[in-house]
């Protein structure tokens, strides 16, 4: 598939993006790189090959993901001399 001019001027202005005439030519010389090379891949006989369904066959070596209750809202309260309403309070930074 040949990219065209007016694939990349369209393609800008999905884009909103302004190029010069060098700059068109570049990006259609570019997409048609690319476009070869997925044509290139097409080729590829993979009837053989099995599909990946995460790429490994590793299992974690960390412990397992357990939500927990915990009541540490009182921990560390004693830093803070002030208290409103439930809240710590604390000096203005400003």
């Amino acid at each position: 598939m040949a990219i065209t001019k007016k694939d990349v001027e369209h393609l800008a202005q999905l884009c909103r993006l302004k190029l010069d005439q060098k700059e068109e030519e570049k990006i259609a010389e570019d997409l048609e790189k690319i476009l070869n090379y997925f044509n290139e891949l097409q080729e590829v006989h993979t009837d053989a090959v099995e599909p990946l369904t995460g790429g490994t066959s590793l299992k974690s070596i960390f412990r397992e993901d357990v939500a927990e209750r915990t009541n540490d809202t009182g921990k560390g309260k004693d830093a803070f001399p002030e208290e409103r309403d439930s809240y710590l309070k604390v000096p203005n930074v400003f």
